[in-house]
């Protein structure tokens, strides 16, 4: 766990500041976490209400970070530096995950991997909550295959809590709970497992509820989004066809839950949910459910700790594409490449000084 959490953190951290210039939405995060919390209420009631509770939070970030380190490190450092701790604890929580379901040296190789996929390492230096909801999905689901394992109320309390954060940080977290029930199905757990799961579930979505029925109010600010680009598709295409072709390496899983029932669906389920809303209302993109990666790097984990331990040895990985990331970049490429400011699919990709940076409402940031 060690390992893969310092490599996240030491990946986060290099090039962090981007030359201290932020891209429209961070000017937004940066500019809603320094209004008084009864501004930030007040906003809240015409835009982004979807984001309220990460302002919140970020608010009560920079109280403490100005008065500390932000002399020192700057702004855009300040901006960024909880994602960065966000995708480090993601690390380390694909590094049980992979460990827990297949073993220890899978676990290792899905979390060190699973920290050099290029866009955990872009998102891992963005000041948005899309880390965030990723760590918090990533643990929840180690929780319930804990759980699978050994029912007890507060590591259901624990998975509820989770998921009900991840939610109320970003609405489409939600689409991670059919993954989670499609892999209470497939393993074929108890019926009391599985009533357990439906109570959760359907206190997350009690919990999610009124902010959904009061998002609504504001739809009209992802009425840029449009259909996905062939690109989007595709990257997506070749990844489920990556996973599902890792899925087929044979190899025993340990507890009730195993790495297909959990990772296939976690996987597919996210994205193509997200998929068919867009026929009704275009609200497709990638990194609304940027936690269906985790898959992509427990079965890459699996597939590697299965080569290493036929070749009879337990050291690094003997697999080359160990060191690429999802969409076959090398993972110091995909480093390098993070110097550069995002740039979001239907978005434009334009550099914002914090000097510069004006006051907004908010925006049409989601």
């Amino acid at each position: 766990m060690l390992l893969p959490s310092g490599l996240m953190l030491s990946l986060g951290a290099w090039g962090i500041r981007r030359q201290d210039a932020i891209w429209r939405d961070e000017a937004v995060t940066y500019d809603m976490a320094h209004r008084s919390l009864a501004d930030l209420w007040h906003t809240l009631q015409h835009v982004d209400v979807v984001h309220g509770l990460y302002y919140a939070l970020m608010h009560l970030w920079f109280r403490v970070y100005d008065v500390t380190l932000g002399g020192a490190f700057g702004e855009a450092v300040g901006l960024r530096l909880p994602s960065v701790a966000a995708m480090t604890v993601a690390a380390a929580g694909v590094a049980l995950l992979g460990r827990r379901l297949v073993g220890r040296r899978a676990g290792l190789l899905a979390g060190c991997t699973f920290a050099l996929i290029p866009v955990v390492q872009q998102y891992a230096q963005e000041g948005r909550s899309y880390a965030i909801v990723c760590a918090l999905v990533v643990w929840a689901s180690y929780l319930l295959v804990l759980t699978a394992a050994r029912p007890r109320r507060r590591l259901w309390l624990g998975y509820t809590a989770l998921m009900l954060a991840a939610c109320l940080l970003h609405e489409f977290a939600v689409l991670a709970l059919p993954a989670h029930g499609a892999a209470v199905v497939l393993a074929r757990l108890p019926r009391r497992v599985l009533r357990a799961w439906l109570l959760a579930s359907g206190t997350v979505l009690a919990g999610l509820a009124p902010l959904a029925v009061f998002s609504t109010r504001q739809s009209a600010q992802i009425s840029w989004l449009m259909w996905p680009d062939p690109l989007q598709l595709l990257t997506f295409a070749v990844l489920a066809v990556l996973g599902l072709a890792c899925a087929r390496v044979r190899i025993r899983s340990r507890g009730p839950i195993g790495l297909r029932a959990l990772g296939i669906p976690l996987l597919l389920l996210p994205t193509l949910l997200l998929l068919l809303l867009s026929h009704v209302e275009p609200a497709y993109v990638d990194r609304y459910v940027l936690y269906y990666v985790v898959r992509v790097r427990t079965a890459r984990g699996r597939r590697a700790g299965a080569a290493a331990a036929a070749a009879g040895r337990a050291g690094p990985d003997p697999w080359p594409a160990a060191a690429v990331g999802g969409d076959g970049r090398a993972g110091a490429g995909g480093a390098a490449a993070r110097q550069r400011p995002s740039a979001q699919p239907g978005q434009p990709g334009r550099r914002c000084h914090r000097g510069r940076a004006r006051r907004t409402r908010g925006g049409r940031a989601r």
